[in-house]
């Protein structure tokens, strides 16, 4: 307690001289000791996204017993290069397989998808994903898979997580809605600046891709700022790409994120069953700051799909030019995407609770036309009803606020090649430096 209250004393001091400012004169002593402790107190008691409660003796229980729910026993425990302690758990205990639909599953660690075959361009090359996090220890041993290991605080910030967005705007991309003019609606708090597939009532993707680079905006407290591949069929939706998120992930790093809907339930990486991991070397949530971008400087780029199995339904999540097999869906846990998908986004996405102004988003600037500046997901791409690879040359943009965040679909050069970007960022609410 007494190192909790020097790490208060420099903010406590300017919250008590507010509130005894306006105190009559002859204010009884033993009333403001009373009013100082008890403003001390709830201040303690829990300090915002990255602070700590102090716990009732029930809550206490409840939280270890989630957590022995949470973190599985490991095989091996491995640490990043970012300090990150992961858990090698069993193929077979994995939080996927928590799911009431996938009970009796036949899965296993060396599933491979049938995946759409692809020409490699070796021009076009892009970063690795995984072979620069971890320490001397190496990654996990084969037949298991690193999951981040859960604490307390993890447990307690993260029910501050913020609904999704509402799914009513992308819900007219549904081949059985019949209106004409979709409807533009999204959940308070959110803002995005993205490039979509343009509206068909025929739409049938069996996959989509994309090439992005890192950056590291700055967000505050409850704010997250990302990067995504979104593909969606009614209100089932997937998503994949980086995102800085301290309710989420406890920092302000850049990582690697998943997000899975279906309906009215939500979650992020593994924090939910549903997502069937295999690959040992991957963390869903693994850091990205080694690979974050300078405006102006070194750019690196990171290349990821996400693909329907043609002969299972599974949807597959596949990084890098090698194409890494990182896990999969199950077909079981969808209805509408057991299918296909019915539209397809590329871009940024940023959130802020009521009241909080909104964070910067990509570079944190305005797209300027220049791929070393910029904010980008380039080469496009969606796969049809067949699995064949399309790109992509025509896309719809929308924005919410202009004045915040901007969004750019154009052809630059690169490396001698040309490529078609989808260029977004902005400031947010802050000013440009």
């Amino acid at each position: 307690m007494q190192k909790k209250i020097k790490q208060c004393l420099p903010r406590c001091s300017l919250i008590f001289q507010k509130h005894l400012t306006f105190m009559p004169i002859k204010i009884n002593k033993f009333r403001m000791h009373q009013k100082i402790l008890l403003m001390l107190y709830f201040l303690l008691s829990y300090d915002g996204v990255q602070g700590e409660r102090i716990l009732s003796k029930s809550e206490d229980v409840e939280l270890e017993k989630q957590l022995k729910l949470l973190n599985k026993s490991p095989i091996k425990i491995v640490q990043t290069k970012y300090g990150d302690i992961y858990d090698c758990v069993d193929f077979y205990k994995q939080h996927a397989f928590d799911h009431p639909l996938l009970k009796d599953h036949n899965f296993h660690p060396k599933m491979k998808p049938t995946l759409s075959s692809r020409k490699k361009n070796s021009s076009d090359s892009t970063s690795s994903w995984s072979s620069t996090i971890w320490s001397t220890d190496g990654g996990c041993p084969f037949g298991t898979i690193p999951i981040k290991r859960m604490t307390k605080d993890d447990i307690l910030r993260q029910r501050h997580l913020p609904p999704p967005e509402d799914v009513t705007f992308d819900a007219q991309f549904d081949v059985s809605n019949n209106n004409s003019e979709p409807k533009e609606r999204y959940t308070s708090g959110y803002k995005v600046a993205i490039a979509r597939t343009p509206y068909d009532a025929n739409n049938k993707f069996r996959g989509a891709g994309m090439v992005t680079n890192f950056y590291n905006p700055e967000v505050d407290d409850r704010q997250h700022s990302a990067c995504r591949l979104k593909i969606q069929k009614g209100s089932e939706i997937l998503q994949v790409g980086w995102r800085v998120d301290p309710t989420l992930y406890g920092d302000s790093k850049t990582r690697l994120f998943i997000h899975t809907q279906v309906d009215k339930t939500h979650c992020f990486n593994t924090l939910c069953s549903g997502f069937v991991h295999v690959n040992t070397e991957i963390p869903l949530d693994m850091s990205l700051m080694n690979s974050v971008a300078h405006r102006g400087g070194t750019t690196f780029e990171g290349r990821i799909y996400i693909e329907q199995d043609l002969d299972s339904g599974n949807w597959w999540l596949l990084l890098s030019d090698n194409y890494d097999q990182v896990g999969f869906w199950p077909q079981q846990i969808f209805t509408g995407l057991a299918s296909f998908a019915t539209n397809v986004e590329w871009g940024g996405v940023v959130y802020s609770p009521p009241g909080v102004p909104k964070p910067p988003m990509g570079s944190s600037y305005f797209p300027i036309g220049d791929n070393l500046y910029d904010a980008f997901c380039r080469s496009i791409t969606v796969l049809n009803e067949t699995g064949t690879v399309n790109q992509v040359d025509k896309v719809t943009i929308h924005i919410d606020n202009p004045n915040m965040y901007q969004a750019i679909f154009e052809r630059l050069e690169s490396d001698k090649e040309s490529y078609l970007y989808v260029l977004y960022g902005g400031p947010g609410e802050k000013s440009q430096i």
